[in-house]
């Protein structure tokens, strides 16, 4: 008896796995924009930034400076799309620096 097997690559079954697990999917997804964080905004904003988490499109940024806070309020529209450019698509709506 001949068995019929078609034979899948490693990365297909992957993407099926990921694109299938809502809570998989979203924790790569956040993990991609904090190395892009880390890399768009340089190590003097990197000092200051204590944490960086996406949920539902709104990307909450921690920092341990208030004015530094402040100067990022003024370009956040700027730094959403230079963000959402690296990703590749548009994975950030909102930004909420605490």
């Amino acid at each position: 008896m001949k068995r019929n097997f078609k034979s899948k690559s490693v990365k297909t079954i992957l993407d099926n796995m990921i694109s299938g697990s809502n809570s998989l999917n979203s924790g790569l997804n956040n993990v991609k924009v904090q190395k892009i964080w880390e890399q768009t905004m340089g190590s003097n904003v990197n000092s200051y930034t204590k944490e960086v988490n996406l949920k539902n499109k709104t990307l909450y940024i921690s920092l341990s400076s208030s004015v530094l806070r402040q100067e990022l309020l003024y370009g956040r529209a700027k730094i959403i799309e230079n963000l959402n450019d690296h990703l590749g698509r548009e994975m950030i709506e909102k930004l909420v620096l605490r």
